[in-house]
């Protein structure tokens, strides 16, 4: 189920966080309370999107596990550089999201996939009438 507001947590890679400025300009643009680890936070403020902070699983409690354990966290963008305990806290993240059935995205490209998504579903959509179309089909 993607949600259609409410609060995204937002943690990318260094190479990633120029991309996911945008990511996060989207999302904000639906409705969406951003948090974000201090490193993406911060490029986050810096390009003038408003977050929280939240402590990664390593710099201790309240952490990000923490805020899905208790059902505060609505959709999750990911993405991991290849250090141990990045892969570590990962791996968490997803164990909890997928227990707690958070939406959650490992790349960029899905992340930006479901901006798309939800600015669909925000639009209206037409309603025909089988019986309608087909008139138009015989006319």
């Amino acid at each position: 189920h993607l949600p259609t507001g409410g609060r995204v947590f937002i943690s990318v890679r260094k190479e990633d966080r120029p991309a996911a400025v945008g990511v996060a300009r989207d999302l904000a643009a639906h409705g969406f309370d951003i948090v974000a680890t201090r490193g993406t936070a911060a490029s986050l403020q810096e390009a003038g999107v408003a977050c929280s902070v939240v402590n990664k699983v390593i710099e201790g409690r309240p952490h990000i596990v923490d805020m899905i354990k208790n059902d505060d966290i609505d959709l999750i963008v990911n993405t991991t550089s290849g250090s141990r305990q990045a892969l570590a806290d990962s791996f968490s993240i997803r164990r909890e999201a997928l227990h707690h059935k958070v939406a959650y995205f490992t790349t960029i490209a899905g992340a930006r996939a479901t901006c798309q998504a939800l600015k669909h579903l925000a639009e209206e959509a037409d309603v025909n009438r089988l019986q309608d179309l087909h008139e138009g089909l015989n006319a």
